[in-house]
């Protein structure tokens, strides 16, 4: 999991350094001893691969730039793509695609270009932009590129594709339905022969509804079959079961599954095209969650939010005390797992007690949602997690950096952010 970018750097123990003049004698000094990291903090080692991605982010954003230029000069025909194939011994698909992104950053997409240049955004990241904003008019991209500038840096891959996703529907609602359906039209079943005698299948463009409810019943039953004496491991069971399925209609029971859909009831009433968003996969548009909503297994619940801030303060009909009912309300509030910069969905999660900020002892912890990966991780040594008055979820590293996450708004443009700083010295 990509961890998110500090607000403020954290400099190496030596002093303050300009990295960039650091950057070339820690490389010169590494290939002639190689036990220089040995010798180093932890906090020096995160501050290498911080300050390394930086400046990896500008060049690629300098490489870009003469990719773009190439592109110009061969007057923007395919075969640019092949030159910079041969060039970097990269396949000509993926030359395509890089080609297509520096074009996008040049000419549509400058404050994006800009956040590379200062090192704040990879060509990776970048290229999520360009993809869920290469269906937008130049007026429409103009004010997504705006509207990103602040919310991309220091979040990872999913967090911008969602946040350029949600933009982007935001700024033309009705080209986003359109959009939507034109890849509904578009879906297949496809099989892809593998030359080992294995193949791959998969459904392409499948409703996301449709798709997280199908998934979630292959993975209940693969759970199911998971017993000690079971020698399969769970991705295997889930490929064995949906064969079965798809084979004999068999392989588990059919179950309804949830899922949260966060939609404010202007769009839920048809009175705005703003985005929901279904939890654990991303922002969708309006017109296919009043879709989903309307479907005949669709229960509604009444979430009461802050107006000030948007964020959860009550599930209908009341608040509940700790039980399961009290879970679900956890799993709503929370919406995912509150690591910074996990995306699984809440109700995937278990609900566990943190440390409240300032308070001692067990009576001051309060419930948050973690996956079952970070609920092991808060249990390792030199990770501290503390919950402050608003929900605010820090997470201490043990290398001494911190970073934090804001608990979700209903609905709201704005993302869960993620914040990162030194953590003070003890």
């Amino acid at each position: 999991m990509a961890s998110s970018q500090p607000l403020r750097k954290l400099n190496p123990a030596t002093g303050p350094q300009n990295p960039h003049d650091m950057l070339p004698v820690m490389l010169r000094s590494v290939r002639t001893d190689p036990d220089t990291l040995q010798r180093m903090k932890d906090e020096q080692v995160v501050d290498i691969i911080r300050d390394t991605d930086a400046e990896i982010s500008k060049l690629q954003a300098l490489q870009l730039r003469a990719i773009a230029d190439l592109s110009v000069r061969r007057r923007r025909v395919p075969s640019a793509a092949s030159e910079v194939a041969l060039a970097l011994s990269i396949t000509e698909h993926r030359a395509s695609a890089i080609v297509s992104a520096a074009n996008a950053l040049i000419a549509r997409l400058p404050r994006m270009l800009n956040l590379m240049d200062d090192g704040r955004l990879d060509l990776y990241r970048a290229m999520k932009v360009t993809d869920a904003t290469a269906w937008l008019s130049g007026e429409h991209v103009r004010v997504v590129d705006s509207t990103l500038e602040d919310r991309v840096p220091g979040r990872n891959a999913t967090q911008v594709r969602r946040a350029a996703a949600y933009a982007a529907a935001q700024a033309d609602p009705e080209g986003a339905a359109l959009r939507n359906e034109r890849k509904l039209n578009e879906r297949r079943f496809a099989l892809h022969h593998q030359d080992t005698g294995v193949t791959h299948m998969s459904v392409n463009n499948a409703p996301t509804d449709k798709a997280t409810a199908a998934y979630a019943r292959i993975d209940r039953a693969a759970r199911a079959l998971k017993t000690p004496e079971e020698s399969r491991t769970l991705d295997q069971l889930r490929a064995d079961v949906a064969i079965d399925l798809l084979l004999s209609g068999t392989g588990g029971p059919s179950e309804r599954t949830e899922v949260f859909l966060h939609i404010d009831l202007a769009t839920y009433l048809g009175l705005n095209e703003s985005p929901a968003t279904l939890a654990g996969r991303g922002p969708i548009a309006a017109s296919v969650a009043r879709q989903i909503i309307s479907g005949p297994d669709t229960t509604l619940r009444r979430v009461l939010t802050d107006p000030r801030t948007g964020r959860v303060i009550e599930l209908s009909p009341t608040r509940y005390p700790l039980t399961p009912a009290h879970d679900e309300f956890i799993r709503v509030r929370d919406r995912e797992c509150r690591q910074p910069g996990c995306t699984r969905p809440a109700q995937s999660c278990g609900v566990e007690a943190t440390r409240a900020q300032g308070e001692a002892g067990e009576g001051g912890n309060r419930p948050v949602t973690y996956c079952s990966r970070h609920r092991k991780l808060k249990g390792q040594p030199g990770w501290e997690y503390e919950v402050t008055p608003d929900g605010t979820v820090t997470v201490a590293t043990p290398a001494g950096g911190t970073h934090s996450t804001t608990p979700p708004s209903i609905p709201s443009g704005r993302l869960r952010a993620n914040r990162g700083r030194k953590k003070p010295r003890r």
